[in-house]
């Protein structure tokens, strides 16, 4: 496993794409959150809006780029057909995929830390928000730890599809078409629903602050749902990497 890591290590740093697509999520994280906390308008008596949660929303959009950051670390090997030179030099083809994720999810989670702080930082000078307050923070590592899974499970659909394009679609489609369907139902029982297994709508509520028992799921339930989304991706991608060929 440590030699595997280490190669999955020195193929992801040696190359350039990686790293700009980390100062993407970072970058865009912070300038959406920042954006959407300068639009925030507070009355006089007091501000009605969820302060964290409207500086955090930058994560919708970063989120993205995770996902292809994600999709990369697999389909271009596919793409250039090297992944028949790494199964060659690592044979358990499960241990790949462990490092694969291991050498993933430790950058994202390290950007997801920096663009969640960074996100709240600036929306602290445009929103009454305590950075120091339990939810504030909560909602700040429960973004990074959203990043994380985010990437896992892009990392899932890439090893189950084989396919850069196909992969990011079919993630981007999980993560954006589940919000849009819920809204599209006129049934509040269903709508309720959708969000609960939804795995952007359920992830996302880590980061309410306020208002916590009219949410669908709570907060680390909700990022729980994503978990299994990645988790099942990441079963579905294992598997098929040790029955098909490469």
């Amino acid at each position: 496993m440590r030699a595997a890591v280490h190669a999955e290590w020195t193929k992801l740093r040696t190359v350039p794409g990686p790293a700009g697509l980390l100062f993407a999520v970072a970058a865009s994280t912070i300038l959406l959150g920042a954006v959407v906390a300068n639009s925030v308008t507070c009355l006089v008596a007091g501000c009605t809006a969820d302060a964290a949660k409207s500086s955090l929303t930058g994560v919708q959009l970063g989120q993205a780029v995770v996902a292809v950051l994600a999709v990369l670390v697999v389909g271009d090997e596919y793409g250039t057909g090297m992944i028949r030179t790494t199964l060659i030099a690592m044979p358990r083809r499960s241990v790949v995929l462990a490092a694969k994720a291991v050498v993933l999810l430790g950058p994202v989670l390290v950007v997801g830390v920096l663009a969640a702080a960074g996100s709240l930082v600036a929306g602290s000078r445009l929103l009454p928000l305590s950075l120091s307050d339990p939810s504030t923070l909560r909602a700040a590592g429960g973004s990074a730890l959203y990043f994380g899974l985010v990437a896992l499970l892009g990392l899932g659909v890439a090893a189950t599809v084989r396919d850069s394009a196909a992969a990011v679609g079919v993630t981007l489609g999980l993560l954006y078409l589940f919000p849009i369907l819920a809204a599209t139902v006129a049934s509040p029982t269903w709508h309720r629903h959708l969000q609960q297994i939804s795995p952007s709508s359920a992830g996302l509520a880590v980061q309410a602050t306020v208002g916590l028992h009219s949410l669908p799921i709570g907060p680390w339930a909700g990022l729980g749902v994503l978990g299994l989304w990645a988790a099942g991706a990441l079963l579905a991608g294992g598997l098929l990497l040790q029955v098909r060929d490469a």
